[in-house]
């Protein structure tokens, strides 16, 4: 058993970048696919895919990298709210990543988002991650 799955999954994905791995395969989870979700709309990978063939399941991330230089579209995945430490973040204190060139991605009443959306939708919520 894992006791925190978030942060397999980011180290997961920086490991594959380190690596310079064009998919990584993990297991999947609900939490799991709106992060990567997230991830894809906002740029950070190239594609995604659900495989429910087990019994859990698995999410089959294609990682992105500039065609000329190689490198990673994601530079840092930082996780922020651990299972021993819960941070929260209200409207008025939303956290600016690289002064919003970056993205924090926070769990919500009304699902997981960014931290442009959930101040545009005036909610607060648990900060998961870091993304630039």
């Amino acid at each position: 058993m894992n006791t925190d799955p978030i942060a397999d999954y980011l180290t997961r994905v920086r490991n594959a970048i380190k690596a310079n791995h064009r998919v990584v395969e993990i297991p999947a989870s609900n939490l799991k696919k709106e992060i990567t979700k997230v991830l894809f709309d906002k740029g950070y990978i190239s594609n995604y895919k659900f495989d429910d063939d087990t019994v859990q399941g698995t999410i089959k991330i294609a990682l992105k990298y500039n065609p000329v230089s190689k490198v990673s579209a994601i530079r840092t995945l930082k996780r922020v709210s651990k299972p021993g430490l819960r941070k929260y973040a209200g409207v008025d204190n939303m956290p600016r990543v690289l002064n919003g060139l970056g993205i924090a991605i926070l769990s919500t009443s009304k699902g997981i988002m960014t931290d442009k959306e959930a101040r545009l939708q005036n909610v607060g919520g648990e900060v998961l991650c870091y993304v630039y």
